[in-house]
């Protein structure tokens, strides 16, 4: 059986609208539905979303507060925070055409909007920007690297673009900085076994067949301090972060590698000091729909060689 069509629903303040599908149960209405499922959310301000329309069903009509619960349908409402802390950063469109929008993402900036984070997002940011509702990542960085990432424009190229990275053919460089180790040389590749540590959040290395590899390549050393090229073959989650630490090299900034520190305190304002000095730093590809051959570079730069205190 085909899955029902998503209803054309606007962004709202660059928010796309999130569907929730509702399953049997004993819910006389809606309001009493989102209220036990998404409790992130109070009674009283669901009952204000409804009541201003930002609750509708699969065709596009607003729900309001008694609506009675029908089960095996679906809802859709548009995310937002009661308050989210500014990203003091701002990102910066390297290149923009039909199929295409290249963004220069800042260190702490999340790409998609998640947990704490909607309007400060890039995601988020770009669609207000451009006005453009169809704009889609192809792929992410983590909210602590800077650099590169590619959107798409169009639904129907959107696959084409996305397949690149699935299947291997976008060639991808990263810059890092972190200690140097005489001791090892280079070019090297690391391949090993990554999997979802015990520790929140990190990965580790383990036994097995090796499903995660990176080229590494010293490009400066500064007295105790290198810079790194990093070429990654795979593209697991925090790859490059897990494969330098488990060098002994982990990356400046790193609050998850080898300790982790990640302050997830509600309300706390993030600190922004020392981030993470890891930078995507290159794109290039085939265009699968122009056939051109495109490259694309970071116009940001990391903390290489360290400021000085008067600068």
């Amino acid at each position: 059986m085909s899955r029902p069509a998503r209803p054309a629903l606007p962004t709202r303040d660059g928010v796309s609208a999130s569907c929730v599908a509702l399953p049997a149960g004993p819910w006389p209405t809606i309001l009493d539905f989102l209220c036990e499922r998404i409790p992130a959310v109070q009674r009283d301000d669901w009952a204000s979303r409804m009541a201003a329309g930002e609750v509708v069903d699969a065709a596009g009509h607003p729900l309001d507060v008694a609506a009675p619960y029908r089960p095996q349908s679906r809802l859709y409402y548009w995310r937002k925070l009661a308050f989210e802390h500014l990203i003091p950063f701002e990102e910066h469109i390297v290149h923009q055409d039909a199929h295409l929008v290249i963004a220069d993402k800042p260190h702490f900036l999340p790409v998609t909007p998640k947990g704490r984070y909607v309007q400060q997002t890039l995601l988020v940011r770009l669609k207000r920007r451009l006005g453009i509702d169809t704009l889609v990542p192809a792929h992410r960085l983590d909210r602590e690297t800077a650099g590169l990432v590619m959107f798409t424009v169009q639904p129907a190229t959107r696959h084409a673009y996305q397949s690149l990275f699935r299947d291997r053919r976008i060639h991808k460089v990263y810059e890092a900085v972190a200690g140097h180790r005489p001791d090892l040389t280079f070019p090297l590749v690391r391949h090993s076994r990554l999997i979802e540590s015990e520790r929140f959040m990190a990965m580790q290395e383990t036994e097995g067949e090796p499903n995660a590899e990176t080229r590494i390549e010293r490009v400066a050393v500064d007295g105790p301090r290198a810079l790194y090229r990093l070429h990654p073959v795979t593209g697991q989650k925090h790859q490059l972060r897990a494969h330098m630490n488990a060098l002994g090299l982990p990356i400046e900034g790193d609050r998850i590698y080898p300790v982790l520190q990640p302050d997830l305190s509600e309300g706390k304002t993030p600190d922004y000091r020392d981030p993470l000095q890891l930078l995507a730093r290159e794109l290039s590809f085939v265009d699968p729909v122009t056939g051109e051959a495109r490259r694309f570079e970071s116009t940001l730069r990391l903390n290489w060689p360290a400021a000085t205190s008067g600068s």
